[in-house]
């Protein structure tokens, strides 16, 4: 298996697909990948989805997260940020996030190396950046993620599970009384423009300022 890895060539902005995967060869492959990598990996019903983002998928990625860190922040919230952590639903789902944060299930995670879905919460809101039609929202669905953020096409949707389905809001339940759908993408289109730093300074001034 480890060979046959190794000589897959995936270019940016593309995904490989394997059909008839069991879910011991998915744990073999996340393994033998290992964690340093750019590919995402996603896995449902025996199909595993290999995935190489794009260099401005990567470049919204970060500033997107930079902007969620400097909101809990200047909130004087509690949170921990795990990134690309593969979630597993055992013998059934997994998924590796462009972005994940624990934020009301932080401290039920903080210092822990590693996350067990059959006993520890999933993440509370996870970020996708969604260049090449990548989200899996059935399997964000089966691992009880409650809030997922989808940046696509310069417009930014968020989700909220009900039920065993996503549905999409206006206001993010996480941040309320927050515009996060206009302003978010207004940001990270400054962030283009006059760069990463003067962007967040920015925000946590609009942060300050909407807050009170």
């Amino acid at each position: 298996m480890l060979v046959a890895l190794e000589r897959l060539e995936i270019p940016p902005g593309q995904k490989l697909l394997l059909r008839h995967v069991t879910w011991d060869e998915f744990e073999t492959i996340v393994e033998e990948l290992g964690e340093h990598r750019g590919s995402r990996l996603a896995y449902a019903h025996g199909v595993l989805e290999i995935m190489t983002p794009l260099p401005g998928h990567e470049w919204d990625k970060e500033i997107l997260s930079d902007l969620i860190k400097a909101l809990l922040e200047e909130l004087e919230r509690d949170f921990g940020c795990l990134g690309s952590t593969t979630f597993k639903q055992p013998m059934e789902h997994g998924l590796e996030p462009d972005q994940c944060f624990y934020i009301r299930h932080e401290v039920a995670i903080r210092g822990k190396e590693r996350i067990d879905l059959t006993v520890d919460p999933p993440p509370d809101l996870a970020l996708e950046v969604d260049l090449t039609s990548r989200t899996h929202t059935a399997i964000y669905a089966a691992l009880r993620v409650p809030e997922l953020w989808r940046f696509a096409h310069g417009q930014l949707h968020i989700v909220v599970l009900q039920g065993s389905a996503y549905v999409e809001v206006s206001e993010s339940p996480t941040f309320p009384g927050f515009p996060l759908r206009t302003v978010i993408p207004e940001y990270l289109a400054q962030s283009k423009i006059v760069g990463r730093n003067a962007t967040m300074r920015a925000f946590r001034q609009w942060v300050r300022a909407t807050r009170q």
